[in-house]
């Protein structure tokens, strides 16, 4: 079997493999576990890897490489224009030599395939969609093209859209779905240090506007304030260091705020087993991989209401929605903390469902979707 991506991450060459983002190969690989061969249609950087990033692991890979897409200034928008019909060819010649087509959505990358499978109707066909699937959420108009698109049955037919949480008044090809970290081999009683000796935040994901690090840092700081004896790790690198950096000095947190910068699975594994809470006041989430991996180690989660986290949490009986607002989610922290009982509630009911969602369940799953 031909397994042919299509995808928007930018790939390296290392010293004999290819490489990108870690967290997207390792699932990859778990899905290249059942094919023959794999054909990857994705951006190629002449950059430096970073520590984030993993190598496939497949004996047969073909790689296409594309020029990346952007429209964010008018050189890029004319230049992206000018590659267009390239790119879309050379889509179209690796989907008419696939037996299996896997979309990558969203993106720009995404978007194309979404158009270009339409033509292959009669070929197996599976889409990721790691963004938020939520019908009634903002988000920009090309992710609500590809979600129409996707769940049109005319339009995409032999189809499977894996998707994050469950949706009413969706097609057949739509299929609710989740990612994993861990396996059950990993999973083991976590008994965290008393509160009042000291209470551990991490942040895991981009260092971006939209993942709100400032956000997370300024309830410590409240807390901090207060007289708690708090400590905060932010995991994760993007242009929102500089700010942070600038807020962690002005406010004398050097002291319990802590930059760590992009690491690998393992060093996080040691964070969350150490932390009380995993907090992500993201503006908008697929499956917030970093709540699900942090409730694995019996972390409380602190999330904003946004896609399936609701779900997630059980409507706060596995955790905190955050209101983000200052003030009141301060409040609902320190009820919290002056509630060891209900803490220590809470993460194990975390630790419970997130252990449910094991590789071993995942790769189950895929080899269902593969096989077909």
């Amino acid at each position: 079997m031909n397994f042919t991506i299509i995808t928007h991450v930018e790939h390296y060459q290392g010293q004999s493999n290819l490489l990108a983002y870690g967290p997207y190969v390792r699932e990859m690989n778990i899905w290249f576990k059942y094919v023959d061969e794999v054909t990857i249609v994705a951006p190629f950087s002449k950059g430096q890897s970073s520590n984030i990033d993993l190598a496939y692991e497949h004996s047969k890979i073909s790689f296409h490489k594309i020029p990346a897409l952007a429209f964010n200034t008018p050189m890029r928008i004319l230049k992206s224009a000018f590659n267009l019909p390239l790119i879309i060819w050379k889509t179209f010649k690796a989907m008419k030599n696939a037996d299996h087509i896997h979309l990558r959505c969203p993106g720009n990358m995404g978007l194309i395939g979404c158009f270009v499978q339409i033509c292959f109707p009669n070929k197996i066909k599976t889409a990721k969609y790691a963004g938020n699937w939520d019908p009634k959420s903002k988000q920009p108009w090309t992710y609500k093209l590809q979600k129409r698109i996707l769940n049109n049955t005319f339009l995409t037919q032999n189809m499977q859209v894996l998707v994050y949480g469950e949706w009413e008044n969706q097609s057949k090809n739509v299929k609710p779905f989740f990612t994993a970290t861990y396996s059950v081999y990993e999973k083991e009683a976590i008994e965290k240090n008393n509160l009042n000796l000291g209470i551990e935040f991490v942040f895991v994901g981009s260092l971006t506007a939209g993942k709100n690090p400032m956000y997370a840092l300024k309830l410590v700081d409240i807390l901090a304030k207060k007289g708690y004896k708090v400590m905060l790790n932010l995991f994760g690198e993007g242009p929102e260091r500089v700010n942070l950096e600038k807020y962690i000095q002005k406010n004398e947190l050097q002291d319990c705020v802590f930059l760590q910068g992009n690491q690998n699975k393992d060093v996080l594994k040691k964070a969350y087993k150490k932390s009380h809470f995993v907090i992500l006041p993201s503006r908008s989430e697929g499956w917030p991989k970093a709540i699900a991996e942090g409730m694995f180690w019996g972390c409380v989660p602190l999330a904003t209401n946004v896609s399936c986290v609701p779900y997630m949490l059980n409507d706060q009986k596995r955790g905190i929605i955050l209101e983000m607002n200052l003030k009141k989610d301060v409040i609902q922290i320190e009820n919290l903390l002056l509630d060891q009982i209900t803490y220590k509630n809470l993460s194990e009911l975390a630790a419970q469902w997130s252990q449910n969602y094991t590789i071993e369940v995942f790769e189950n799953e895929i080899e269902k979707l593969v096989s077909k």
